[in-house]
């Protein structure tokens, strides 16, 4: 069990952190192109709802100091539209650019797009993903929210039954949650894939945690 007090410390530090980040976004003028330089894996990063590539921007910045190629696609806005959708023009995106052995780096509902990409006619041009604090098997709390952008997120949802019942690309998934998160009270393992569960809490100061970038390390490492 977790600590009530503990608990309520890490939901406060989360909201935070996602509270800093989504501000700096909102006015962060970076040009995304700065980032595309790089002789190794190229890399696709897919935000969660409601967030912009900027809001993981320092998870990209430290990606591309390791010699990465990062890509972001303007295109997915905040990444509203259903997880299909988006799914579709990231297959769009991989294919006019021509990218292939690509890395996938993804927060919450970005993973379910990324695992979508995998399971679809793109799925080769994917060697792997990171995934971090992604609702693979939903969450409890979907069914209690008034908007149908945030209820696609229950465990009963058709994408995410669907998307639970294609294992055969899991191996090549990374998901990496926290022991406590306040939107995921199941958690993010994911059966079959590399699952790597913090002593922390949190969904999205958990991008912060230098494991993230470690465990990109050893998947940008590892071959097919």
């Amino acid at each position: 069990m977790i600590d009530a007090l503990k608990a309520a410390v890490w939901w406060m530090r989360d909201y935070a952190y996602a509270g800093l980040w989504q501000a700096r976004a909102t006015f962060n003028r970076t040009d995304p192109d700065t980032f595309l330089s790089g002789d190794r894996v190229p890399v696709v990063v897919l935000p969660g709802i409601y967030e912009t590539w900027k809001f993981m921007q320092p998870l990209v910045a430290a990606i591309h100091r390791r010699g990465h190629p990062v890509h972001v696609l303007d295109a997915l806005h905040r990444n509203e539209r259903p997880v299909v959708e988006m799914a579709e023009q990231v297959t769009a995106y991989l294919e006019e650019h021509d990218l292939s052995d690509v890395l996938i780096v993804a927060h919450s509902k970005g993973g379910l797009v990324g695992k979508q990409v995998m399971i679809g006619p793109a799925g080769a041009r994917v060697r792997g993903m990171l995934a971090v604090a992604t609702p693979f098997g939903g969450s409890r709390y979907a069914r209690l929210l008034p908007s149908s952008t945030l209820r696609i997120f229950s465990p009963t949802d058709a994408t995410i039954v669907a998307l639970a019942g294609q294992a055969a690309v899991n191996s090549r998934i990374v998901s990496v949650y926290g022991r406590f998160d306040p939107h995921i009270p199941e958690g993010s393992e994911l059966p079959g894939a590399r699952n790597v569960r913090l002593e922390t809490g949190g969904h999205f100061r958990i991008l912060a945690h230098p494991r993230v970038v470690a465990e990109f390390t050893l998947l940008a490492a590892r071959t097919r």
